[in-house]
């Protein structure tokens, strides 16, 4: 209650919101896409100001619930999509529907309550601020940090795969660290429109990429498994987990789902630019519904066609000439949706460095100086730790089970128990949001503890068992560095 009480103080004061008030000519309500246009100054600074400020509110609230949608789909849909065939090679094609299913669900809910959150608290604007509501200034300092790292080390993570691409599509024909850094520099430029709005309108090529890109993953393997002796039916996929599997080898593979649904980190950021945020379900539900049929059907029908030596990403398995393909049809999913990582973690610091100044609109010669600055400076530390960082992708699962389950799970419930539920949780009308909520916790917690457990463990040492030796009694246990699979920094090698 301290907590929540202290948090109703960062509300604007009326001194500061009159501060930025829209003179009287201004337009009221949320504009469509074009009708923000410039304003030019009248009498004197403070009159321009003022303007600058209407002109700025303007153009950061004309998100509506159909471009959140495609936002939403864009963070949380990319080529890590097609790592759930691995997923399911582990754990089984029962065992991968169900998680993959259940999983969503919960996600779903998460995201629901983020958005109860918002509505409540209209003043949050990025996940930090309900960070100081939880847990007070330490919690919103501490959360900022979360925030930051996560969505630094993802935008590196794309990073990776814009390079993995080139490399791909030229036969390796330059230096890695070369296609790093092309890489790093169309993340950047794609990164510069600073309003999620417009982001959106490069969101739908995204979308239309990786939907395109997986189903010729699936076309292409079902053709391959078709002209096999034997046909479809000769696949030996399995029905239930694998023989021997390990506690780590079981989350790995489990957290490969859970962090295919981690798109609440972003939605209190693009909640902000609503128009109209309580139309905001309505592209939960729907991000939901089309997250839990596309990782449902990815899964099941590639690993049933590939069988239990799926590549990661899946359409690596789909032969050399359809991969080409597929990851030059997949070139926008890699650079607009790492690109909005950076634009959210950039609106965050931007907006807390100038907070009380006209800068932060991003509309002014030294609001775009700062803001494309800033854009540069993420950029090239993401380049920075994913290419020094030799088990990088290691550490970005081990990032991952940190925040995420908190970002995805466990805070989202502490919220709805802490500021949304009405009334004891023990309560008729209580009870079955308060069983969700609870069930929400259980997962994030889970996956902190041991999804943190299983990729250290997959740093220190990895399973390696020789197909002509395998039984129910060796486990082979070599490291990573002894194995070769973590390459030197800034290698020339290629990254797969």
């Amino acid at each position: 209650m301290v907590a929540a009480n202290s948090a109703m103080d960062t509300r604007p004061s009326e001194k500061k919101r009159k501060l930025f008030e829209a003179p009287d000519s201004a337009v009221i309500g949320p504009p469509s896409d074009d009708e923000v246009g410039e304003v030019r100054p009248t009498v004197g600074m403070d009159d321009y100001e003022k303007q600058k400020a209407a002109e700025g509110e303007a153009h950061f609230h004309r998100l509506g619930w159909k471009r959140l949608t495609i936002v939403l789909i864009v963070t949380a849909v990319a080529l890590g999509s097609l790592s759930l065939p691995g997923a399911f090679a582990t754990l089984g094609m029962v065992a991968g529907v169900i998680l993959t299913v259940g999983i969503g669900l919960v996600a779903m809910y998460a995201s629901y309550v983020v958005g109860q959150m918002k509505l409540k608290y209209p003043h949050i604007s990025h996940y930090a601020d309900a960070g100081r509501m939880m847990f007070g200034n330490v919690g919103y300092e501490i959360v900022s940090v979360m925030f930051v790292l996560q969505l630094v080390f993802t935008t590196g993570s794309h990073v990776l795969t814009g390079a993995i691409m080139f490399g791909n599509l030229s036969e390796n024909g330059a230096c890695t660290i070369v296609f790093t850094v092309v890489s790093a520099i169309v993340l950047f430029l794609v990164a510069i429109p600073p309003s999620f709005s417009e982001m959106a309108v490069l969101g739908y090529i995204d979308f239309a990429s990786i939907i395109a890109a997986i189903f010729i993953t699936i076309v292409a393997t079902g053709i391959r498994a078709g002209e096999q002796v034997g046909g479809v039916s000769s696949v030996e996929w399995l029905v239930w987990p694998k023989e021997n599997l390990t506690l780590a080898e079981t989350f790995i593979a489990i957290t490969n789902i859970v962090f295919a649904y981690s798109f609440a980190l972003c939605q209190f950021s693009f909640m902000d630019e609503m128009h109209t945020p309580k139309d905001y379900d309505k592209a939960i539900v729907t991000l939901g519904v089309f997250e839990i049929f596309l990782y449902t059907l990815t899964g099941a029908l590639v690993y049933a066609f590939v069988g239990p030596d799926v590549k990661s990403p899946a359409l690596l398995s789909a032969g050399p000439i359809v991969s080409k393909v597929a990851f030059g049809i997949a070139i926008p999913v890699i650079f607009i949706s790492g690109s909005i990582n950076t634009t959210v973690v950039a609106r965050y610091i931007h907006g807390r460095m100038f907070k009380k100044s006209i800068i932060r609109y991003i509309n002014t010669p030294m609001g775009w100086a700062t803001w494309i600055g800033l854009d540069a400076v993420i950029t090239l530390l993401s380049w920075v730790i994913a290419s020094a960082v030799p088990f990088f992708s290691d550490l970005l699962a081990i990032t991952s089970a940190l925040f995420v389950s908190g970002f995805t799970f466990y805070f989202p419930a502490i919220m709805w128990f802490m500021f949304i539920k009405e009334g004891s949780w023990w309560q008729g009308r209580n009870l079955v949001s308060s069983a969700a909520n609870g069930l929400s916790f259980a997962v994030g917690v889970i996956v902190l503890g041991v999804g943190t457990y299983a990729s250290i463990w997959d740093i220190v040492s990895a399973p390696h068992l020789s197909p002509a030796k395998q039984n129910a009694d060796l486990h082979l246990q070599i490291h990573r560095y002894h194995l070769g699979l973590v390459s030197d920094p800034f290698s020339c090698s290629p990254l797969a």
